[in-house]
């Protein structure tokens, strides 16, 4: 299986050099060539795999030049840190069926791709001698779910960029208190399109990247997206009573790659009716699947912080698809984009954008209703996000296929809006207990790409 970039300007690369490379050189991001297919006898076989054999099933077929013993071994290591023993269990509440993706070590949906990607990034700088400084942006969850992939590893450095006072104070901390000396924390003044656009902007140096061998974790890097396909897969053979039957999907979402994993899993023969585009008032994305607009605004800070994105970086991937798999077109669109700030679109693009998704926007009172409502009538806790999803899919509750809804964070990550909505702190794992007196360790800097630079040089491996 070879990877191509979306804009068309590098040689095809193998799954091995994909993961390496995160961004192609070309400023576009990589993709298989093609989408394996999976036919309903295959479907059967995995309808009862444990999660760990599934996965293994799933990224096997992206990834034939890692020895399959080799692989496996690297997808069951991911999973042991999880305190769940189906790593990502559906669970039936009020109606709908909620997708916990939250029982890796830093409680957010994150950790299902990147303690695999820790593992990944190890054993192929270890196979080539090679080091890494890995370079990330985060509106909250990333951060922490990629400094616990690879903290205390060998041959890796980390740095994180995220904007200061913009996460949950959870969020941060779960950040910032790893102290490990390849972890580095950056909190720039500034918002997540601030940080996520000097990441790419690095990315964009070839020389800078080169010398400091960067890589990434942000969900650019096609092994990211690839490993949140399983849990569709795997969620879908809870829910339905018979394998043909569809289900639809409801991903809250603001970088677009959550729900991209999902669309990768419908293209590979998942019977997915429809996936559900749950955004806040950061509501780019609804915008381009109800109006056919997607322009750029000023981003809201909201209690849904990890979605207050405007620029979704995965969105690329689906332009690819969209354009019939034309990579001038997406060239030519993003060149257009960075000058005008918006994009457009044909009657026929939009036609096949409203038959892949439904989308809807949630605002802070109807987040702050779900969780209250939820919790009142079935005694279930929501973090803000989730309750993003969960209104947008009961919103669009559908009497012939059933709702999933990602439940992508837990709520004591965001126990402040919990406390708002219910009156009531959510428990705490052992893991948050305690974290405020923890020592911490962070550099604040200036919304500068200069800083920043200065900083990666002093502090690279």
């Amino acid at each position: 299986m070879n990877y191509i970039s979306t804009r068309g300007g590098i040689e095809p690369v193998s799954f091995k050099e994909a993961v390496m490379m995160g961004l192609a050189t070309d400023g576009g991001l990589l993709l298989p060539q093609r989408i394996p297919s999976v036919d309903r006898q295959t479907l059967e076989e995995w309808r009862n795999l444990p999660y760990r054999d599934l996965a293994f099933r799933v990224i096997s077929l992206f990834s034939d030049d890692i020895p399959a013993n080799d692989l496996k071994l690297l997808i069951d290591r991911a999973y042991d840190s999880f305190r769940h023993p189906e790593i990502t269990p559906t669970v039936d509440v009020g109606g709908m069926h909620i997708l916990e993706l939250f029982h890796g070590p830093t409680l957010a949906f994150k950790d299902v791709a990147l303690q695999l990607l820790g593992n990944l990034f190890e054993y192929l700088l270890q196979e080539s001698g090679r080091k890494m400084n890995i370079v990330g942006a985060t509106s909250g969850d990333t951060g922490s779910a990629a400094i616990y992939g690879v903290r205390g590893r060998k041959n890796i450095a980390i740095f994180i960029l995220h904007p200061h006072g913009k996460t949950s104070p959870v969020q941060a901390l779960q950040m910032t208190t790893v102290l490990d000396e390849n972890v580095h924390n950056i909190a720039i003044r500034g918002t997540f399109d601030d940080c996520q656009n000097m990441v790419k902007s690095l990315f964009n140096d070839l020389e800078f990247k080169e010398k400091y061998s960067l890589g990434a974790v942000n969900s650019i890097n096609w092994a990211r997206v690839l490993a949140q396909v399983v849990y569709y897969f795997h969620a879908y053979f809870h829910v339905v009573d018979k394998i043909g039957k569809e289900a639809v999907f409801s991903v809250p979402t603001g970088n677009f790659g959550d729900i991209f994993a999902g669309y990768v899993a419908k293209r590979m023969g998942l019977p997915i009716k429809r996936l559900i585009l749950a955004t806040n008032e950061n509501n780019i994305l609804t915008r381009f699947v109800n109006d056919g607009d997607y322009s750029l605004d000023n981003v809201v800070p909201t209690l849904s912080p990890s979605m207050d994105i405007q620029v979704a970086s995965n969105f690329e991937r689906y332009l690819f698809y969209l354009f019939g798999e034309d990579p001038a077109k997406v060239r030519e669109t993003f060149q257009r984009f960075a000058v005008s700030g918006k994009m457009e679109f044909t009657a026929e693009q939009r036609k096949t954008v409203s038959g892949d998704f439904l989308s809807r926007s949630v605002n802070r009172a109807e987040t702050l209703d779900t969780i209250k409502d939820f919790h009142n009538r079935n005694g279930y806790l929501l973090d803000p996000h989730t309750a993003v999803g969960v209104k947008a899919g009961l919103d669009h509750l559908d009497q012939e296929a059933p709702v999933i809804c990602l439940a992508t964070a837990h709520p004591a990550k965001f126990d402040e809006a919990v406390v708002i909505a219910t009156g009531k702190k959510p428990d705490r794992p052992d893991s948050l207990k305690g974290i405020e007196r923890l020592p911490t360790r962070c550099e604040t800097l200036d919304n500068d790409l200069a800083q920043v630079r200065l900083f990666i040089e002093r502090s690279a491996i």
